[in-house]
């Protein structure tokens, strides 16, 4: 049987939800979401926590029934939490779904809503407030990211394992010289953790005859927030962003660039989330538009003028946020096989690496087993570089220790150096 047919022997799920939600904004995104599964079970088959714990309860189709039951008013406890918290986001489970079940929509409506009911415990409470005050702060966050490469020597193997490490300096940056002009988010964590990737992404596209030009006034995408159950403070953040990119959108800016594609991913669902927002909606819906992740130009452009021919052994990651959520999978290995890069083959490419944002501190056991898991399968073809499209993947894959990861913009600007610049 095909997947449409399977889908159609299924009936769709009934719903009764309780007073306190029907017929309000969330309640209608709720009812829509859950009345579109039709619990065939195809989303266990690419769930990477189902695929490790074996739980029907840590699969998409478990946790559909956990929430339909906490909104039509049944029995709520610690142990619903547990199990929303421990799924990745990774919406692996979207792209099986023959459905087209919009399950992130359903999670994040969930989270907000069991976080009201099931308060949780100090600590946890305290080590999430700590999390969305660092992270998103870069200063904070370059501070102690120094202060902890100082005491590195003398921790816990276990610990230093699990603490980010810098990649090397940012290059120089050209100054704007082309009509096209596109932004670029910063990031957060990025600029601490691999100061070369925007660098090397304006040098490349420079070549290309783009300029990029940064918004100071622009912060955190507002992601580690939201997806913390801060949802407002994301809201919030989004909404400074929008500020501070809104005058160069009207002066004719070409695209909004992520290079980090878990906050692309993010960007790009500004005009959804702030739809019901009178003041920003449009302004929204307009930069979910310009939003692109940085493949999504690269490929676009006459790269066989750049002259690169790079023979470079490659396994490349494709970030969750960019196969799943963004739909791109595929894209960076397209343009990387047009300038010659040689690519291994690698196996269970759908499934997450484990990184997932804030969820390599906060589910620490399960988030390692799928970084272990991811490694042998990049590794297997022995690649001499594993390149892949967002920080939090880059820092948890070379946290393994084994091979150098990288973001694939810096190989090709690695590799447009290596033919420029004249030996001596």
């Amino acid at each position: 049987l095909t997947a449409a047919a399977c889908t159609r022997s299924f009936n769709q799920m009934e719903t009764h939800l309780a007073d306190w939600i029907r017929n309000t904004p969330e309640g209608n995104e709720v009812e829509a979401v859950l009345r579109a599964c039709v619990h065939c079970g195809f989303c266990t088959a690419t769930c990477p926590t189902y695929q490790l714990l074996g739980d029907e309860l840590d699969s998409p189709r478990g946790r559909i029934y956990l929430m339909k039951q906490m909104f039509e008013g049944g029995e709520v406890t610690s142990s619903t939490r547990e199990h929303l918290d421990r799924c990745l986001s990774c919406r692996s489970c979207e792209s099986t779904c023959p459905s087209g079940v919009q399950y992130h929509k359903l999670l994040d409506i969930g989270r907000a809503t069991i976080e009201k009911l099931v308060p949780r415990p100090a600590g946890e409470r305290v080590q999430r407030s700590l999390l969305r005050t660092v992270v998103p702060n870069p200063t904070v966050f370059k501070t102690l990211l120094k202060a902890g490469e100082i005491v590195r020597p003398i921790l816990p193997k276990a610990w230093s394992e699990k603490m980010p490490r810098r990649s090397k300096k940012a290059g120089k940056r050209p100054a704007p010289r082309h009509q096209r002009r596109m932004l670029i988010l910063e990031g957060c964590a990025q600029p601490s953790l691999s100061p070369n990737t925007n660098a090397a992404t304006a040098r490349v596209l420079d070549r290309l005859g783009v300029s990029v030009i940064a918004a100071p006034e622009a912060g955190c995408c507002g992601a580690v927030d939201f997806h913390m159950n801060a949802q407002e403070d994301g809201l919030n953040r989004a909404r400074n962003n929008i500020d501070a990119w809104w005058p160069m959108i009207e002066q004719g800016c070409e695209a909004i660039i992520q290079t980090a594609s878990g906050c692309g991913a993010f960007v790009k669902e500004y005009g959804y989330l702030l739809r019901n927002d009178p003041v920003y909606a449009d302004k929204a819906k307009r930069v979910s538009e310009l939003a692109k992740d940085l493949v999504e130009v690269i490929r676009k452009e006459p790269l066989e003028t750049l002259g690169v021919l790079s023979g470079k052994k490659l396994a490349v990651h494709c970030p969750c946020t960019l196969q799943h959520a963004q739909k791109l999978g595929g894209a960076i290995e397209e343009v990387l096989k047009r300038l010659g890069f040689n690519l291994t083959a690698v196996s269970e490419g759908h499934l997450c690496c484990g990184s997932a944002g804030t969820y390599s501190l906060t589910q620490p056991e399960i988030s390692m087993a799928l970084r272990d898991r991811k490694l042998d399968a990049l590794e297997r073809g022995k690649p001499e570089s594993i390149v892949t499209a967002n920080i939090g993947c880059q820092t948890h894959l070379a946290s393994g220790g084994k091979t150098p990861v990288q973001h694939w913009i810096e190989l090709i600007d690695e590799a447009l150096t290596a033919r420029f610049v004249p030996n001596h």
